[in-house]
């Protein structure tokens, strides 16, 4: 009766599954008979293990198979891929339902198989690096995952390498690691930068909070070092070479990032002592039980996809395509956006680990920021105006950004014996009388043991005040400015409250560059032409900003402030009306 559904199930096979596509030298593999398990392995209990498995029934080997690649994190990470804004193009919304946002929006592709092709192609992988690389029945459910349940979604994975690995690479090649250990990364995020698991891992390589702190990933309010792609590779490198240095062993060390090195030296206790991946497998927690074989699976679907007609996917950038600059003061993504232009999902995407959106270069330490190479050279020619420029949200966040600075130059010192106020000024550089307004002391006495907050050398910052930006640039009056000596674009744009690709359009500049005397138009040229009196009316919706909708009716946000007399342009409602003329 088995037989007889064997038969079948092969004939319908065959008719149905998209074929994997061999090479010319792998053709004459196919006559070769399936691979046997057991052939992989010389270790007597693992032989016994198999021998146990094959007499147990197929439904509950099928059970096995699914609860091995469901308990592994590999489906979850590949479905955060489903509905992420980091392509050109991707599913807006997910509607939910028990399989995964991608079963629902990415079909499946059939997929038949040739064991005999696939374990000659992992032979050769495994012969090219010092990792073992085998060919078994656990590796080829994963293989499934990749190439058949999820294709759509393995071909982001390939889009988003162009830009991750050739990072990964040059920190391994720096640790004197092997290459291969880049697919790592797919298997505990599938490449997503803002990956994060229900357990608290983050990330590219999924640090949790504890972990990353050893390796020096720090996280506050407002950075989190686990989501910043170079520092987060660093931290993976070091991490995985104190794994391997402890066990000697690639696939030992992979299975205790996943798990921890406590249940790795269990399971290898519980298997008498041997010191082999595929020995301890059925001692380890359920879902490193998995992990081994899914980093094998990944090692040959990247090298491999194109034999399933599986091509990359496109995200925003490839490696070549983004350069990194030091930021040298507070930077909200916003004054990128509205001076420069760069849209927010591409600062968002390339700089995740700020949190608010905001780089608080503060208090000496240097903050890196990403940027698309195309914007780079506008950034350098206007760094300082960027800086100075002020967004609506802008005026109120530097409030926040004041207790920032504060809290970052601040010192507690703890009170000795024999010490005075006059003392510890001295030792600050800073005076009595703060350190009396900044502890809120009526007299000078102390006691040893007292904590006292100080700022060296006066470095104390009260909040700022809410003004108005200032600009040695003067504003238009009329939708015109002349240049003045000095004067960049950034300047112009800041004071008069446009953005630099504007005014490079409204001026039919092609560069940068831009001389005393010159006159440039300020204001959307098509506002010379909205006296007829006429005005169309916009109703605010949640979420709008006052510059998404100048850019809609092409327009400057002075502008309709203006039309609108709104004073504060981050107090919009949705269902409020304005006013534009046309």
């Amino acid at each position: 009766m088995i037989n007889s559904i064997l038969n079948f199930l092969s004939l319908f096979c065959a008719a149905v599954f998209v074929p994997e596509v061999p090479a010319p030298q792998e053709m004459a593999l196919m006559a070769v008979e399936p691979v046997v398990l057991e052939k992989h392995y010389i270790e007597p209990a693992y032989d016994s293990m198999l021998d146990s498995l094959s007499k147990e029934p197929v439904l509950d080997t099928l059970s096995a198979d699914l609860v091995l690649t469901r308990d592994s994190r590999v489906m979850a990470m590949l479905d955060s891929l489903a509905y992420g804004n980091i392509f050109s193009q991707y599913p807006l919304a997910y509607g939910g339902g028990e399989g995964g946002p991608s079963d629902e929006l990415y079909p499946k592709k059939p997929v038949k198989f040739h064991d005999t092709i696939v374990s000659s192609r992992i032979e050769r992988l495994n012969a090219e690096t010092p990792i073992d690389l085998v060919f078994n029945r656990d590796v080829q459910k994963f293989i499934r995952v990749y190439v058949e349940k999820k294709p759509m979604l393995t071909s982001r994975i390939l889009g988003l390498a162009d830009l991750y690995f050739p990072l990964f690479e040059e920190v391994l090649d720096r640790y004197d690691m092997p290459l291969e250990l880049k697919y790592l990364a797919v298997v505990e995020s599938a490449l997503n930068p803002t990956a994060g698991s229900r357990a608290g891992a983050k990330g590219l390589w999924q640090f949790m909070y504890g972990t990353g702190k050893v390796y020096g990933l720090k996280v506050s309010s407002y950075v989190d070092d686990r989501f910043d792609p170079y520092k987060a590779t660093v931290a993976a490198c070091e991490h995985l070479t104190d794994l391997y240095d402890m066990y000697g062993n690639w696939s030992l060390a992979l299975a205790a990032y996943n798990s921890g090195a406590g249940n790795v030296n269990r399971a290898i206790r519980k298997a008498g002592g041997v010191r082999n991946y595929w020995v301890i497998q059925p001692f380890l927690p359920r879902e490193t039980r998995g992990y081994v074989p899914a980093f094998i699976a990944v090692n040959y679907v990247m090298n491999y996809a194109s034999a399933y007609e599986i091509y990359p996917e496109k995200s925003f950038f490839n490696f070549s395509q983004v350069d990194t600059v030091t930021v040298r003061d507070v930077l909200a993504f916003e004054q990128l956006h509205e001076v420069l232009g760069i849209p927010m999902e591409a600062l968002s995407f390339l700089n995740p680990a700020y949190k608010l959106k905001v780089i608080p270069a503060t208090g000496g330490k240097n903050y890196l920021l990403r940027l698309p190479q195309l914007y780079m050279g506008d950034f350098l020619n206007n760094e300082q105006a960027i800086y100075n420029y002020k967004t609506a949200k802008g005026l109120e966040r530097e409030k926040m950004l004041a207790q920032i600075k504060k809290a970052q130059e601040r010192t507690v010192h703890v009170v000795r014996s024999g010490e005075n106020l006059g003392l510890i000024a001295r030792k600050y550089h800073c005076s009595v009388n703060n350190i009396k307004r900044w502890n809120r002391l009526k007299g000078t006495m102390i006691r040893p043991g007292q904590r006292l907050i100080v700022y060296p050398r006066g470095a104390y910052y009260p909040a700022a005040p809410s003004t108005t930006r200032t600009s040695s640039t003067a504003k238009s009056t009329n939708g015109s400015y002349v240049v003045k000596r000095g004067d960049n674009l950034g300047k112009i744009a800041a004071a008069n409250g446009v953005s630099i690709a504007q005014l490079k359009a409204w001026n039919n500049l092609r560069g940068n560059t831009i001389h005393p005397g010159e006159r440039l138009v300020v204001a959307a040229p098509s506002s010379k032409g909205k006296g007829s009196g006429k005005f169309a009316y916009y109703t605010v919706e949640s979420g709008d900003t006052l510059w998404e909708i100048a850019q809609k009716y092409n327009v400057t946000v002075r502008q309709i402030r203006d039309w609108n007399n709104i004073r504060n342009a981050h107090r919009l409602t949705p269902g409020q009306k304005l006013k534009i003329a046309i």
